[in-house]
């Protein structure tokens, strides 16, 4: 069994390693030449070097589609229509698109090539999302894994986002990494504060972006970011609210509590913040704070794993297992879930159990 596991594992980096030289060569040996982009219609025409990603493309000519995995074709968020040009649809896209979208010619971005001139449709707000230059007046380890990133804004000197949105932040080539990379973080501060923003930002094991994030960015440092991003915001409604989230998935639950401190949002409302031990609990000072100014608050901390010395005497196991001991009827409520995918699929699957229906169910998946 041993030498079967070694044996896939060696040919699993072969043939990464493999992916990585044919790529190389494609950038370094094809030359399409210059290539033109037709958007929307005509109402823009862009002149580009051909063989880069659209994705990429796009970005390089002030054009942001929205994507939570930097490009590796793993949220299926970058979604643009391509009507001409293009070249077939790539079985890496299939699992993130529907009959009607394959139908109408829905592409990711970060899969097509332009190696010729290509018709493409986006929505017309990818054009309001901006890119600012930042400085970093901040950063505050909010637990052993998580750095709080605080960024005052340069130019533009204020950003307007929903609260539960969330930008791309650019990580310049590194030792670390060959080339730059854009990872998505969600915000977590107020959207009054027009001038700065906060992330909370997991460290991730070889994870490039938050590697270079925890270990080589300083204060006053410059940084570049484009957005806000995102369908993850509150829907006005007076239902009753569940909010859950796990480790960095807090992020945007936070920027949602503000705003409804800020604007007298009085509806009855559960946050269950899941982690593993006490040192995994953050922002507990700030959600105190929050809960003297929204009256119909409740605050319910899950320990999967609490420690001895935790002294503990609060909710454990998984988050869901808390919400499920509350939540018996389900059917009048609205979620609001951020974090690890497989906690917001078992939540999904808990609250339809109960009674709410997906399309009040909202999420933001943390991969």
């Amino acid at each position: 069994m041993g030498t079967l596991v070694l044996g896939l594992l060696t040919l699993s980096g072969l043939c990464a390693l493999l992916a990585l030289l044919l790529e190389a060569a494609h950038a370094v040996f094809t030359d399409y030449g210059p290539c033109r982009i037709s958007i929307n219609d005509g109402a823009k025409e862009l002149s580009v070097k051909g063989g880069g990603r659209l994705l990429g493309t796009l970005m390089d000519q002030g054009i942001f589609i929205p994507s939570a995995c930097g490009g590796r074709g793993s949220c299926g968020l970058c979604k643009v229509r391509v009507l001409e040009g293009g070249g077939p649809l790539l079985p890496t896209e299939t699992p993130y698109l529907n009959a009607e979208e394959t139908a109408n010619g829905t592409r990711l971005s970060c899969q097509v090539r332009v190696r010729t001139n290509i018709v493409i449709h986006i929505p017309e707000a990818f054009f309001l999302i901006k890119e600012f230059r930042t400085r970093v007046v901040g950063l505050r380890p909010l637990t052993p894994s998580i750095k709080e990133v605080h960024l005052k804004l340069l130019d533009p000197s204020e950003i307007v986002f929903k609260p539960g949105q969330f930008i791309q932040f650019y990580v310049p080539e590194y030792a670390g990494s060959p080339e730059p990379v854009y990872r998505a973080y969600s915000i977590a501060s107020p959207a009054r504060l027009k001038s700065e923003i906060k992330l909370v930002i997991t460290r991730v094991e070889r994870g490039v972006a938050t590697t270079y994030i925890h270990t080589l960015l300083k204060e006053g440092q410059e940084v570049r970011i484009n957005g806000p991003y995102g369908d993850f915001y509150l829907r006005p409604s007076d239902r009753e609210m569940i909010m859950i989230g796990t480790g960095s998935g807090l992020a945007p639950l936070m920027s949602i509590l503000y705003q409804m401190a800020d604007e007298g949002i009085d509806r009855p409302c559960t946050l269950y913040f899941g982690v593993k031990s006490r040192a995994d609990l953050f922002y507990q000072e700030e959600i105190r704070e929050l809960a003297q100014k929204l009256p119909r608050f409740r605050y319910v901390p899950v320990l999967s794993q609490p420690l001895p010395d935790d002294q503990w005497d609060g909710e454990t196991g998984f988050v869901t297992d808390a919400v499920a001991r509350d939540v018996k009827d389900g059917s009048q409520m609205e979620a609001y879930l951020c974090g690890n995918p497989l906690m917001i699929d078992a939540a999904v699957k808990l609250l339809t159990q109960r009674g709410l229906t997906e399309d009040r169910i909202f999420f933001d998946k943390f991969n």
